[in-house]
């Protein structure tokens, strides 16, 4: 059976609607869809009776309000944060308010790396900063409740707070924006880094898991193999940058049309970004050289 990753684009369930996925698991997509969100963040409520909240999903009165009548009668034990972007973690002060739930996940939001001059408002605008957790998790860490438990798994890359969840109940991961079958996860400076998201990929390769959830879009339903294709679409992306700069090309903006070839030019800008980060991860690595000591959008870079 070949690796190569196969996305599955096709519709999940409509946003606001009530999806019962398994015995412990239901979701309410949000409204929010769009190109970097698919059809909308996945909020996963967990359990019956005493249930936890996953990606509450954003600031958005529609969404927090069907959340709570899904819950309507049950006990909201947790409100659990797999990582602090704007569409994922801004609902949980109202929720929180609502349910006088306990908020755990990931830690606040942090940089993979320092920020080079003038970089911050215009490449972390996708941070939620007013996020904070009672309790921060990492590796091992476990909330439960009646026949559910939840693990975390430190994943870090596509933010590098990132965190997944293991259900060993049903053996299932909710991956967050880590893992999704429908695109590939964008990995952008400064919350995201290439090498900490090939490092998580390949953790999650020495775990078993029957499915995945993510944070948008439909489940993994064969995760090693998938987790397979990913890396093998992550080293061609490595192969046509360094096909690019032995072309002659040496900024990122003169990369991405001939590398992402068919993308609408408003997506060129995410492209960017993780141009950016492949070429991070290659400096790190000896393969590429970078103009200036940090690399940022604007450098010049080149063969080693």
């Amino acid at each position: 059976m070949s690796d190569e990753i196969e996305f599955d684009r096709g519709a999940t369930t409509p946003s606001g609607e009530v999806a019962r996925l398994s015995p412990l698991i239901r979701r309410i997509i949000a409204g929010n869809g769009g190109p970097m969100t698919f059809t909308g963040t996945c909020s996963y409520i967990v359990g019956q009776g005493t249930v936890a909240i996953i990606d509450p999903g954003p600031d958005d009165t529609g969404h927090i309000e069907r959340l709570l009548a899904a819950v309507a009668g049950e006990t909201v034990s947790h409100i659990v944060v797999t990582h602090t972007h704007r569409d994922h973690s801004p609902a949980v002060p109202a929720l929180k308010a609502a349910t006088g739930a306990t908020v755990v996940g990931c830690g606040p939001h942090r940089a993979a790396r320092e920020l080079a001059e003038g970089e911050s408002n215009r490449l972390d605008a996708a941070a939620d900063r007013d996020y904070a957790p009672e309790f921060a998790m990492g590796d091992g860490d476990t909330i439960a409740g009646p026949g559910w438990r939840l693990t975390a798994v430190e994943t870090p890359g596509h933010t590098a707070n990132h965190l997944a969840f293991t259900l060993p109940e049903e053996a299932t991961l909710f991956s967050g924006d880590h893992v999704m079958a429908w695109s590939t996860s964008i990995v952008a400076p400064p919350d995201g880094s290439m090498a900490a998201y090939m490092a998580s990929i390949e953790k999650l390769r020495s775990m078993e898991h029957d499915r995945y959830w993510p944070g948008h879009g439909g489940a993994v339903t064969e995760p090693q193999r998938f987790l397979r294709g990913l890396v093998q679409h992550r080293r061609q992306r490595e192969a046509a940058i360094l096909g690019r700069l032995r072309a002659g090309d040496e900024a990122i903006v003169d990369m991405v049309p001939p590398i992402y070839q068919g993308l609408p030019p408003a997506l060129h800008g995410a492209a960017a970004l993780s141009v950016l980060a492949q070429l991070e991860d290659l400096v790190l690595r000896g393969a590429v050289f970078c103009d200036e000591p940090l690399p940022t959008l604007a450098s010049r870079y080149r063969l080693a």
